[in-house]
């Protein structure tokens, strides 16, 4: 009985879910090495703007979601809506969640910056006022509210790099579900298959016409100074952020692990 009614609730989801055909690293010809293959997927559409702002909603589902490392949970609100949002540890079904500027500081709330009191934990972090979750989404993540100085708020990210949001950012309380993720085991070569990670062959076990790595007699040493990527450029620690970008200014303390 358990298990038709938890079909019924995810049947009830199945507008914003949609089937979508996944580029896999080609575009009319091989654009991004080992990609390709995998299990066919189904998207669902994840809530990135708070949905109705003061409207509240109740959990019916904890999904798993084959398009990201956390779990979703399924929010009907009050208004007829169905969304899906990425649930954060210790949420549970039939728990009220709320997007609002006067929300209770409980798991699951989403609220503006300015409103959430130093120390607390938070995760799915809008870049600026409007653009939709951006930071702080991946399983087992959290961020920490550090500082408030008039209209910015400095954030930890997990990443340990500082950084200014504006006060009118939205967030949301808790951290991100799935915290045992990273202590998976593939098992086997077909496990990465099914997520679409096609096998990598090393350089310097190809033709010098395939990767500047190639070629010579046996085990032959690269030939360089310093590793290069298959079309001559430098890798493994040449930085690849763009110079000048237009959170520089926004960064206080970068991640130089």
């Amino acid at each position: 009985m358990k298990n038709f009614e938890l079909a019924l609730k995810k049947r009830a989801f199945k507008k914003i879910k949609y089937h979508y055909q996944r580029k896999q690293g080609r575009n009319k010809k091989i654009t991004s090495f080992h990609r390709g293959s995998g299990h066919s997927r189904i998207y669902r559409q994840i809530l990135g703007v708070p949905s109705g702002p003061g409207i509240p909603g109740h959990v019916k589902t904890i999904e798993y979601d084959p398009n990201r490392s956390a779990q979703i949970a399924g929010i009907f609100y009050e208004n007829g809506l169905k969304k899906y949002q990425i649930s954060p540890i210790g949420l549970k079904l039939g728990t009220q969640l709320i997007a609002a500027s006067t929300a209770p500081l409980t798991v699951g709330n989403t609220l503006p910056l300015k409103n959430i009191p130093l120390g607390t934990n938070i995760y799915n972090i809008e870049s600026f006022p409007g653009s939709g979750s951006k930071f702080v989404r991946a399983a087992g993540v959290t961020a920490l509210v550090m500082a408030k100085f008039e209209s910015w708020v400095t954030i930890r990210l997990p990443s340990n790099e500082v950084r200014l949001f504006s006060n009118n950012c939205w967030a949301t309380i808790g951290q991100v579900s799935n915290i045992n993720h990273f202590n998976r085991s593939l098992k086997k070569a077909g496990c990465s298959r099914w997520l679409g990670i096609r096998p990598r062959v090393r350089g310097s076990a190809k033709n010098p016409v395939d990767h500047p790595h190639g070629g010579g007699e046996g085990r032959a040493p690269i030939g360089r100074c310093h590793p290069v990527t298959p079309w001559g450029k430098p890798t493994l620690g040449k930085r690849t952020r763009r110079p000048r970008k237009y959170s520089d200014s926004l960064i206080i303390r970068r991640n130089d692990n």
